[in-house]
């Protein structure tokens, strides 16, 4: 019953959530100047045949009602057609063209699902970097405090966190596979590409991983258990695996949600640098094209995502820690 009241109630939020995200950007994208019908046109076409298409597509409608058919749509799983990528050769186009009728262009949907597995990769690839990364200097940082290992991991996590991502990501393009031909870096024609751009997103979130296993595991270092634990003969390393660390997973799995859904909705300078073709290179298409329904579409996506993965993450900490209320 915990979990069904727990699912009803975060959904509810959820949608509430996903909701008011879709308001404001179907409203900022509407009020913002430029026409997205002079893109789809051409600059040479006449200001009536302009307001014709216009006119044709609703888009002189008042906000309110564009907003409601957009969001009837939006219920029976349609989130619309792309106002300037065709039908054919949807996954890699992006060049406007003049054809404005539905059964040419392209699915929102459709470019999603086509894109979105490669974010998904992407993100899950960083993730297990970092936790290669940060997990050992974090726990041994925690089991120290105040010595060597505790500073070493502060000063690795500084560095980390003041290094720009764009600028790590050509710097290590340049040497890891323009001048050692280690790794492919441009592009996407297999797992490998995925390896450098996943390895810059790793970097980027290595020092918050490194700074929350270090304060939880410190913290929990210091509680009564730990000496009672020692008393019952556990050892050193009985203690850290089977206490520090489970003690320790909650707050860092909170991180890690959180992380992963930031990562999933905001890859896009990585993806624009490595022309990695994900979610974030569409979002920068779609934005330079004014593509309102593909922008649309993204952001409910990537809203809906952020809430359901921060539902998944809430009801693991929960079976780990049943103390925890929610």
């Amino acid at each position: 019953m915990f979990i069904l009241r727990f699912l009803a109630r975060r959904l509810f939020q959820g949608a509430i959530i996903v909701f008011l995200v879709s308001a404001l950007i179907f409203t900022l994208l509407r009020v913002v100047p430029g026409d997205p019908v002079r893109l789809m046109a051409g600059g040479m076409a006449p200001e009536a045949l302009i307001e014709q298409i216009a006119t044709d597509m609703g888009l002189r409608d008042p906000i309110w009602q564009q907003f409601g058919r957009y969001m009837g749509g939006v219920m029976q799983g349609d989130l619309g057609q792309s106002f300037v990528r065709p039908a054919n050769g949807a996954a890699v186009g992006g060049a406007s063209f003049d054809d404005t009728t539905r059964s040419e262009r392209a699915e929102v949907l459709t470019l999603i699902a086509e894109t979105a597995p490669m974010t998904l990769q992407l993100a899950l690839l960083a993730m297990v970097f970092a936790l290669i990364i940060a997990v050992p200097i974090g726990v041994w940082g925690g089991l120290r405090p105040g010595g060597w290992p505790d500073r070493m991991a502060l000063y690795l996590s500084s560095l980390f966190v003041s290094l720009p991502n764009f600028w790590l990501g050509i710097v290590l393009a340049l040497i890891l596979s323009v001048k050692l031909q280690l790794m492919p870096a441009i592009g996407y024609q297999g797992f490998a590409y995925t390896i450098l751009p996943a390895l810059v997103l790793a970097i980027e979130i290595a020092p918050f991983v490194i700074r929350t296993l270090t304060v939880s595991v410190a913290g929990v270092m210091r509680q009564n258990f730990i000496d009672i634990a020692g008393v019952r003969g556990l050892t050193r390393n009985q203690i850290v695996f089977r206490h520090a660390l489970k003690n320790s997973s909650v707050p860092l799995l909170n991180l890690l949600g959180v992380q992963f859904s930031m990562l999933l909705g905001g890859v896009l300078v990585i993806e624009f640098i490595f022309d990695y073709p994900g979610l974030g290179l569409l979002t920068i298409n779609a934005v330079m094209q004014r593509d309102f329904p593909l922008i649309q579409g993204i952001a409910i996506v990537t809203a809906a995502a952020f809430v359901l993965i921060n539902i998944a993450v809430d009801l693991i900490a929960t079976a780990i820690d049943p103390r925890l209320e929610y």
